[in-house]
């Protein structure tokens, strides 16, 4: 089969999966949940059967869906490069587990048709973004993830929390959107197409240079899709939504495909822009992490370590190393959905209880869950030889690379705050870890929670045991990356991305030789000591699995300040209550008065009156005539005797 038609059936897959159940299946249940599953099963087959033909080139090309007449067609154009099919790998991979674990979690939903037709749109526009090769045909996949996320969240429509949480993600998405269409088409008018792969040669080729306003503009869609300063808001409130949505967001579809755009056009990027991203990223770890140690809320706590993370692929970007960036997703992808469905898992047994504080004891309970629990928080504050070691370690040591190499003391900024970072990452982990799974139950239905069903335990196992210990080791030089033990995945599919970061695109290896050029492991004893003091702390402060929180009790106004995350949605009430509200209604008083009122009906009501007059001279009644004769006559006469001057 030719691998632009493979490409097409996985990328068209999950539509048909999505019309089949929004057209017979609403209703359907478990039919539904059925056709979903299955085909998120055969986009991971496929997926991998195409990544183990694939040579490692770059692979262009277009199919026509629609042909209208001999002149018009309708082109559907992939670009694949070792991006995408990392991408393509998470996407598939950590989806088709969702999927499973979705199953269990939501056995009692009775509207799981409609769930499950919303992950199998999900799958479609994400997927439709990692394919793409057109600025524009990327902008339509990335609405339809806008649109995917909107109905999910708001899938329990009738709590008006979950209706106002997909209202508030659709429209901030909104205002970075504008800017990246802006982007967009202003690229369109400076390079003369909106195919990437054209765009890439003309800049290779020295025709045309990148422009850093383009950059910019783009980078507005990655931030708001990404949830990245000052676009931030939406992410925590979007965890209205059902887990497995939340875990599909962060981990494979909506928040990583900013990071994988900014990568996808990374040419396009001047060092002005690239610098603007790393301090944006470097901020937002820090940031997010002290947000992170002010929640109760089991989900919105991971929704902040998303956003710190994001901070950590930004930063990698804004080094310059975009494929590092991309590794880092893709680790992340598995640590963080292992813990997003161990939350979802945790919320289940205890009957939809989200209060870390009203839990406590459950690693006996839950064994399978703990372990998932414990290999995943181990690794995304990168314990050594976890996934998350590999790629955010190595964030780290580049920065200090980079300083050290004398490329500005911005990286040594960007060093300092990534640092800071790894240390509120074992922070606000350590404390969730033992908050929820150690001491002893703080409600009734801690009390009684149980493990979860096998629909809900066996991706925890693959994502949680497995991936989120051993994914980093597939680009490392050991076993599995060099195809000797390729028992877990194919050797074909690890060597790809040993290919892809060690020669093809800038990342892992650049990021570690500029380190290792700077003779400082020093950097790498500093960061284990932070994940070392940061479990430590919390096992001394919350290891007896407090009722409340210690920090809420010892320091309150602290609390407070890390609770309400800065202030942001409170800014921004005020903004749009007192500020643009009142700028609309003087608008509004503009619209309707001076050019509705006056210009519009003023002029009217003018031209009607003349017109009525006028029509009285023409109607032939003698009385009118008549009329009109006296009022001349008294007219004239008032002039002769100088009465009007």
């Amino acid at each position: 089969m030719n691998p632009l038609q493979l490409l097409a059936i996985i990328l068209l897959t999950p539509l048909v999966s999505a019309g089949v159940i929004c057209l017979f299946l609403r209703r359907g249940g478990y039919w539904a949940s059925a056709v979903s599953v299955v085909a998120a099963f055969v986009i991971m087959v496929l997926s991998f059967v195409f990544l183990i033909q694939w040579d490692g080139q770059t692979l262009t090309g277009s199919l026509t869906w629609l042909q209208l007449g001999q002149d018009y067609s309708f082109d559907l154009g992939f670009l694949f490069n070792h991006e995408a099919a990392t991408m393509l790998a998470v996407v598939a991979f950590v989806g088709f587990w969702i999927h499973v674990f979705s199953v269990g979690y939501m056995d009692d939903d009775k509207d799981k048709g409609r769930f499950f037709g919303g992950l199998s749109i999900f799958m479609f526009s994400m997927l439709g973004i990692v394919l793409s090769d057109n600025l524009f045909m990327v902008f339509v996949f990335w609405e339809l993830v806008g649109f995917s996320s909107y109905m999910l969240i708001a899938h329990y429509w009738d709590k008006d929390f979950a209706a106002a949480a997909s209202k508030k993600a659709f429209i901030v998405n909104r205002i970075g959107d504008f800017g990246f269409l802006v982007g967009i088409a202003w690229a369109y008018h400076y390079y003369g197409t909106a195919d990437i792969s054209q765009i890439t040669a003309q800049i290779a080729s020295g025709q045309s240079g990148a422009v850093t306003g383009i950059g910019l503009l783009l980078m507005c869609g990655f931030i708001g899709k990404s949830a990245q300063f000052p676009l931030q808001v939406w992410l925590t409130d979007a965890m209205a939504g059902p887990t497995p949505v939340s875990a599909l967001i962060h981990a494979a579809t909506m928040v990583a495909a900013g990071i994988y755009f900014m990568v996808r056009v990374f040419f396009l990027l001047t060092p002005f822009a690239l610098e603007w991203i790393l301090w944006s990223g470097a901020i937002m770890t820090v940031f997010a992490g002290f947000c992170a140690l002010g929640q109760n809320d089991i989900k919105k706590t991971l929704a902040y370590s998303t956003l710190a993370h994001l901070g950590y692929m930004a930063t990698a970007i804004g080094l310059g190393f975009p494929g590092l960036a991309i590794m880092h997703m893709a680790m992340h992808a598995c640590f963080k959905a292992t813990l997003f469905l161990c939350s979802g898992s945790v919320i289940h047994a205890c009957h939809h209880e989200q209060d870390m504080f009203k839990m406590g004891g459950l690693w006996k309970k839950m064994p399978v869950t703990f372990i998932a629990f414990l290999v995943a928080t181990l690794s995304i504050s990168a314990v050594p030889f976890t996934a998350g070691y590999y790629s955010k370690d190595t964030i780290i040591a580049g920065a200090w690379g980079k300083f050290a190499a004398g490329h500005g003391d911005a990286y040594a900024w960007a060093f300092g705050l990534t640092m800071l970072g790894a240390l509120l990452t074992a922070l606000y982990m350590g404390r969730m870890l033992f908050v929820v799974f150690f001491g002893k139950p703080n409600s009734e239905k801690a009390s009684h929670a149980h493990e979860s069903s096998p629909w809900m335990s066996v991706p925890l196992v693959v994502l949680g045991w497995v991936l989120s210990l051993g994914a980093g080791w597939f680009v490392y030089h050991w076993g599995w990356a060099d195809g000797v033990m390729n028992a877990l995945v194919p050797a074909d599919v690890a060597q790809f991305m040993i290919e892809g970061y060690s020669h093809a695109a800038p990342g892992w290896e650049g990021a570690h030789h500029l380190f290792e050029e700077s003779g400082a492991h020093w950097v790498e004893y500093l960061s284990i000591g932070c994940i070392i003091g940061g479990f430590l702390f919390t096992f001394f402060f919350y290891g007896r699995g407090p009722a409340q929180d210690r920090l809420q009790v010892k320091a309150p106004g602290l609390y407070h300040v890390f609770e309400r995350h800065g202030w942001f949605d409170d800014i921004y009430d005020f903004y749009v209550t007192h500020i643009q509200q009142r700028f609309a209604d003087f608008v509004a008083f503009i619209d309707t008065a001076v050019i509705g009122g006056l210009v519009v009906r003023g002029s009217g009501a003018v031209a009607g009156l003349v017109g009525m007059v006028s029509r009285s001279l023409h109607v032939g009644s003698i009385h009118g005539y008549v009329y009109w004769f006296i009022a001349g006559v008294l007219l004239f006469g008032a002039f002769a005797l100088g009465l009007l001057r």
